[in-house]
């Protein structure tokens, strides 16, 4: 794979132009570059995905010289994608600062660090005739702020759970307004966080507490760790909560979650250019459904079937209209929550980069049928910026607006829970149609 890197004489900080595309047939093969970590899974998956579609190894834009501040130089008609840093420690200490990549903290400078360096690339894309970034640098900023996305779908009458208004400054705070609210059960999250870090289930009753979460308190500082730990200790707890406060707080209402055979359950669910394509069942004894925390992928079949038919369309509408809410975004996670009646509903996060899913394919009736995710984003990719030059394609395909999904008129008489229904899944269950727990 290609990487740009800092080149020229020494002290020279200008990183080498990206190539521009060619032609192939009927179409103008377009040129793609990827801003991430050179070697990282999302970014040589999303390589692997262009070339099962014809296309260029991408070249890569190092987010440590983004975030060095070297100059990012675009041959013109390229187009740019965004994609996570990933783990690299590099990144993050350019980010964060120096530290220990396993600490929990530093979430508020993170953000503006990484906000700050998606705006240069935005700006240097901008300078450069006909190149196009494939994302909205705004909408990324919200997406990595659960207070924003949060009071973003909140407006558009998005179903999320309710959360506490205004900064929570600390374990007392927090305390006294969960009294307030009446609240007995919460989910205290890191303004900023990703991958669960920092989250805490927390149960409080008076003086009794009991909180589960992956963070550890080692010399003065949180740490990730891959397990959940369990703390009941209210000292114990309030040190961990005055810690995640420095960087800010987002407060939610807990959830019950619907499970399936003693696992507790949630979807994530892959929205490419309008259409949820991708969704994998979380299940997880614990709080915390994050596969890295122990949790494994469940059965969608099982889901479908004890959603129902309208509940399985309902719950993918609801995907889609949290991924409208960031009309930049090419591609969004999003984790939604199904209550223990499976039908309440309630959208727990929307991702930026949630499509790092592997060896999943596409929802039947998606459009993304024998394609991963990244492929998926490919495919919407040429769609949008690659149209085949052929005056016998169907003007419906020839001048879809961007982001419109064609709808066939037999896919219009067929139901949504059906056009999108797993291949494995069988007929509701007789009765309460729900899965056996």
């Amino acid at each position: 794979m290609t990487t740009i890197a800092a080149g020229g004489r020494p002290g020279d900080r200008r990183v080498p132009a990206i190539a521009a595309g060619g032609t192939d047939g009927d179409r103008r093969v377009p040129t793609i570059a990827v801003v991430g970590t050179p070697g990282d899974r999302r970014v040589t998956m999303f390589a692997d995905a262009c070339a099962r579609q014809g296309l260029a190894e991408p070249a890569v834009v190092p987010w440590t010289s983004v975030l060095r501040g070297e100059e990012i130089g675009i041959e013109p008609g390229t187009l740019v994608r965004i994609d996570s840093p990933g783990e690299d420690a590099e990144a993050d200490a350019l980010l964060r600062g120096p530290g220990e990549p396993s600490r929990v903290g530093g979430g508020a400078r993170w953000h503006a660090g990484f906000v700050a360096g998606a705006d240069r690339v935005r700006r240097a894309v901008a300078a450069t005739p006909e190149a196009v970034l494939l994302a909205d640098v705004e909408d990324v900023a919200v997406m990595f702020d659960k207070r924003l996305c949060h009071a973003r779908l909140s407006a558009a009458g998005v179903p999320v759970p309710p959360a506490l208004a205004g900064p929570v400054g600390g374990y007392a705070e927090l305390r006294e307004r969960m009294g307030e609210a009446r609240w007995g059960r919460v989910f205290v999250k890191p303004a900023h966080g990703s991958s669960a870090s920092g989250i805490i289930a927390l149960h409080a009753s008076g003086r009794r507490v009991r909180a589960v979460t992956s963070a550890e308190p080692a010399s003065g500082e949180l740490h990730n760790s891959l397990r959940l730990r369990c703390y009941e200790d209210e000292a114990d707890l309030a040190a961990i909560v005055d810690l995640l406060a420095r960087d800010g707080l987002h407060v939610e209402r807990w959830f019950p979650k619907a499970s399936v055979g003693g696992r507790a359950i949630d979807l994530r669910v892959v929205v490419v250019d309008g259409t949820p394509t991708h969704a994998v069942v979380r299940a997880s004894r614990g709080p915390m459904t994050n596969l890295h925390l122990g949790g494994v992928r469940g059965d969608l079949g099982t889901v479908v079937a004890g959603l129902g038919p309208r509940g399985w369309e309902r719950a993918l509408e609801i995907c889609a209209r949290a991924a409208a809410r960031f009309p930049g975004s090419l591609a969004v996670g999003v984790d939604l929550m199904i209550g223990v009646d499976w039908r309440e509903f309630a959208v727990a996060e929307v991702n930026a980069f949630g499509d790092l899913l592997p060896r999943l394919e596409g929802l039947p009736g998606s459009g993304a049928e024998g394609l991963d995710t990244y492929g998926a984003q490919v495919r919407a990719i040429l769609a949008r910026h690659a149209p085949v030059k052929d005056r016998h394609v169907p003007a419906k395909d020839r001048y879809a607006p961007a982001g419109a999904r064609y709808v066939s008129a037999k896919e219009r008489r067929t139901p949504a829970g059906d056009r999108y229904a797993p291949r494995e899944a069988g007929p509701p269950r007789q009765g309460s149609g729900r899965p056996r727990a």
